[in-house]
C-alpha cells in the first residue's frame, strides 16, 4: 500500500518516527510529508532514513511530476501523526499552503487524524466544531489519548501510542473478507527441554505467525494466536482486540491448544516451527559432561500436529468447511525440488494449502522477509510471495479466500 503520514509541529512527532517504522517494516510504500514546524522536532534525515524516500515541505519541488497533487493522487491511505489543533482547523478550512495541505485536498483517499494537543485547545469549541466537519466529511480520528501532556499537564489530547495507529490505519485499507471468520494460527517454533538449562529447539522467530494473525484480525478475522517461544517485541506486533494469545512451549503444548481452538475455527494455519523430536526423557537437574550423557541423547518421534487436525476434521470434530494451512521450510537451492517436497507432504499431511519456502542463514527464519509459494489441490503452485512477511501474510490469506 501506498501511505503518506503527514507529520505536524508538535513534540508528538517523536512518537511518529515508530510509527512509519512499524508501517515500513509491514511492507508498505511510505512518504512522509513533514510541515515546517515538524521538521523543529524531528529532522528531514531521519525521515528520509526510515521512509526511503526525499522529504519536503515544499510544493516547489519535484514540479514536473506535479508532486504536491501526485502524492495525494497515489495514496491508499494518508496519515496525519501527530494533527496538531493548528492542522485540524487548516484541513477543516480547506487551506493548502504547503505540501501536507496540498496532499490532503488532492487525496480520495481515506484520512486519519491522530490529535495531538493541550486540553484546553482539545477541548475549545473551535475544535470540537472543526472534529464535527470533519467527522462529517468522512476524515477517521483516532485517539486522542487521556494522560500526561507535554510541560506537566494532564488530559485528554496525548497521542495514541504508533500500535494503536497502525491498527487502526491497515483496518481502513484492509478488505474485511473475513469478518465473524475464526482462525486458528500458530507461531515460533517449539522447544524440547533436555534439562533445566538446555532444549532442542529451532530458529523460527515466529514473524511470519504474527504477520498473519495480525493481517487476519485487520481483516475482521477472530484470531487465536498460539505463540510459541516468540520474543516481546515481535510478539507486540500482534497487539488487537480481536487476537488472543495462547503462549505455549513445547510440541505436546502447542498440539493441545490447536487441537482446543480448531475445534470452532473456520481457518486453521499452522506457521510454527515445531520439534519432529524430543528427548526420550527430560533430567530435572543439569546434565554434565562429566555424566557423559549429551554425547548420546536418545530421541522420540513427536506427534505430526496438522496431521493430526486434518485428520480430526475428516472425522467430523471440525467446522463444516474448514480450511487447513500447512507450511514447509525447505533447504534446497531446486525450486523443483522444493514444489516436489511440498506436493508429497501436502498429500501426506492432508492439507488444502501447503505453504514452502527456502530457508537457509540468508532466508526464512530470523528474518522480515519471507519467500513463498502456495501448493494447493492437485499438486500445481496456486500463488507465490515475495518481500515483507506481512505481504506474504496477505497473499496467504487472500488465497486461503480463493479456496474456500
Amino acid at each position: 500500500m501506498n501511505i503518506v503520514v503527514g507529520v505536524t509541529g508538535g513534540i508528538a512527532a517523536y512518537k511518529t518516527v515508530h510509527l512509519v517504522r512499524l508501517l515500513t517494516k509491514a511492507g508498505h510504500d511510505v512518504t512522509v510529508v513533514p510541515t515546517e514546524d515538524a521538521l523543529r522536532f524531528v529532522g528531514t534525515p531521519t525521515w528520509e532514513a526510515l521512509s526511503r524516500h526525499p522529504v519536503t515541505t515544499s510544493v516547489h519541488d519535484d514540479v514536473a511530476r506535479v508532486r504536491h497533487v501526485a502524492l495525494g493522487q497515489n495514496a491508499d491511505l494518508v496519515i496525519v501523526a501527530p494533527a496538531t489543533a493548528n492542522t485540524i482547523a487548516k484541513i477543516t478550512a480547506g487551506i493548502a499552503d504547503d505540501l501536507l495541505g496540498t496532499t490532503l485536498l488532492a487525496t480520495e483517499a481515506p484520512v486519519l487524524l491522530a490529535p495531538a494537543m493541550h486540553a484546553e485547545m482539545w477541548r475549545n469549541a473551535a475544535t470540537q466544531a472543526n472534529i464535527a466537519t470533519l467527522r462529517a466529511r468522512g476524515v477517521h480520528l483516532v485517539g486522542p489519548a487521556d494522560g500526561e501532556l507535554a510541560g506537566g499537564d494532564s488530559g485528554p489530547g496525548r497521542m495514541v501510542e504508533p500500535e494503536e495507529i497502525v491498527e487502526a490505519a491497515l483496518a481502513l485499507i484492509a478488505p474485511q473478507d473475513l469478518v465473524g471468520v475464526r482462525l486458528a494460527i500458530s507461531a515460533g517454533g517449539t522447544r524440547e527441554p533436555i534439562d533445566p538449562v538446555r532444549f532442542l529447539g529451532n530458529r523460527s522467530s515466529g514473524r511470519q505467525g504474527i504477520a498473519l494473525a495480525a493481517d487476519a484480525a485487520a481483516r475482521g478475522g477472530l484470531v487465536t494466536l498460539v505463540a510459541a517461544n516468540i520474543s516481546g517485541d515481535v510478539l507486540a506486533e500482534s497487539r488487537h482486540p480481536s487476537i488472543r494469545v495462547i503462549a505455549v512451549g513445547t510440541a505436546a503444548e502447542l498440539a493441545t491448544a490447536m487441537t482446543d481452538a480448531a475445534t470452532t475455527a473456520d481457518i486453521v494455519i499452522m506457521a510454527a516451527a515445531v520439534a519432529d523430536y524430543r528427548p526420550a526423557s527430560v533430567s530435572d537437574q543439569k546434565l554434565t559432561k562429566e555424566q557423559g550423557v549429551l554425547t548420546h541423547l536418545e530421541l522420540v518421534e513427536n506427534d505430526d500436529v496438522v496431521a493430526a487436525l486434518a485428520a480430526a476434521r475428516v472425522a467430523g470434530a471440525a467446522p463444516e468447511g474448514q480450511t487447513i494451512v500447512a507450511f514447509a521450510a525447505e533447504t534446497s537451492e531446486s525450486a523443483d525440488e522444493r514444489r516436489d517436497r511440498a506436493r508429497r507432504k501436502r498429500g501426506r499431511k492432508g492439507v488444502d494449502l501447503l505453504a514452502v519456502n527456502l530457508a537457509n542463514a540468508e532466508q526464512g527464519f530470523e528474518r522480515h522477509d519471507n519467500t513463498v509459494e502456495i501448493v494447493g489441490d492437485g499438486g500445481e503452485v496456486v500463488a507465490s510471495a515475495a518481500g515483507p512477511k506481512r505481504e506474504v501474510a496477505r497473499v496467504i490469506l487472500d488465497t486461503v479466500r480463493s479456496v474456500r
